[in-house]
């Protein structure tokens, strides 16, 4: 539910609650009916922490997300023989990696980063701007610490660098690489500038684009949110609106770049209607994947960007 800010008033009088979980279907006496045509049930849709470290210090069980058991696209990739990281950054002072690509914290017994949380307990150091929320796969039991999967799958932004610089005679990067900068690198709004995640985003480019991977690979940039509270364009599946759509509701546009050699033409916008999980629907069908969803099942893919047959360096 909408929250109350200076320049908006929910018209709902005080029934708002801007927390993790959606409304409940069956309200307790004393609480007000959830309205119509809002999503209800027990679904997390906002910033909730995981039941794995790493979490937010402090956060008790009983505010964190149980494991999760659904299948990801990790889990389709792994299943289909695919390799493939999940790179973040700070990720190994978070998840306590000591001595791991992108560790910072010293041999303890207290985490020495100047930038770790002031609350945090050797060996799990977090950067003050390491978003715990931001790492999907960290709330999957088949993820969990201590599996094979999580060691091979879940690795520092720092990794992912060393591999794509020292690929200058064969690529050493994973057909399938997902990268999460640490806050101050995000570009977030509120706590980040806008200048270094730019430039953070630069040096991932260049590092790939100077290897050996770059004759194949394509990058999508893109972002969980475009910062606007609005939006003109109806989006697909609202006020009679066609096109793919599910009951979490509509979102505002987001920005998305694709980099790649073999892309059609020398055109600069992509008119094709996407949306979020055609990132996923991408990957699900260059690899022969089963969709996750009835979402990314009908969601065009990334593919209109391409020309088939003739290699271009961007």
């Amino acid at each position: 539910m909408p929250n109350n800010y200076p320049l908006y008033v929910s018209p709902l009088d005080g029934a708002v609650k801007d927390l993790a979980l959606t409304a409940s279907c069956d309200p307790p006496a004393g609480t007000p009916p959830t309205p119509p045509g809002v999503l209800c049930g027990d679904f997390a849709v906002n910033t909730i922490q995981p039941t794995y470290q790493p979490y937010a210090p402090g956060t008790p069980e009983s505010r964190r997300l149980p494991p999760q058991t659904a299948p990801t696209i990790g889990d389709r990739l792994s299943d289909a023989g695919v390799d493939w990281a999940w790179y973040s950054g700070g990720w190994s002072n978070a998840n306590g990696d000591v001595d791991a690509p992108g560790w910072t914290n010293g041999a303890g017994p207290t985490c020495s980063d100047p930038n770790a949380l002031a609350t945090a307990v050797f060996p799990n150091c977090p950067d003050k701007l390491f978003q715990f929320h931001h790492q999907p796969f960290n709330y999957y039991e088949s993820l969990a610490p201590g599996t094979d999967a999580r060691a091979a799958h879940l690795r520092d932004e720092q990794e992912f660098l060393q591999l794509a610089r020292s690929s200058d005679k064969a690529c050493d990067l994973k057909p399938v690489s997902f990268i999460k900068p640490v806050g101050a690198e995000n570009e977030h709004p509120g706590y980040a500038s806008v200048t270094a995640g730019s430039s953070h985003l630069i040096d991932l480019l260049e590092a790939v684009d100077d290897s050996r991977c770059a004759k194949d690979t394509m990058v999508v940039v893109t972002y969980d949110e475009f910062g606007g509270q609005w939006d003109h364009v109806t989006p697909p599946g609202q006020g009679g609106k066609r096109g793919p759509h599910d009951v979490f509701g509509p979102g505002t546009r987001i920005p998305a770049l694709v980099i790649s050699p073999l892309l059609r033409g020398r055109f600069v916008v992509d008119h094709t209607q996407h949306d979020t999980t055609s990132v996923l629907a991408t990957i699900e069908r260059r690899f022969d994947l089963a969709p996750l969803s009835d979402r990314d099942a009908h969601v065009r893919d990334l593919s209109s960007v391409f020309h088939a047959s003739r290699p271009r360096r961007p």
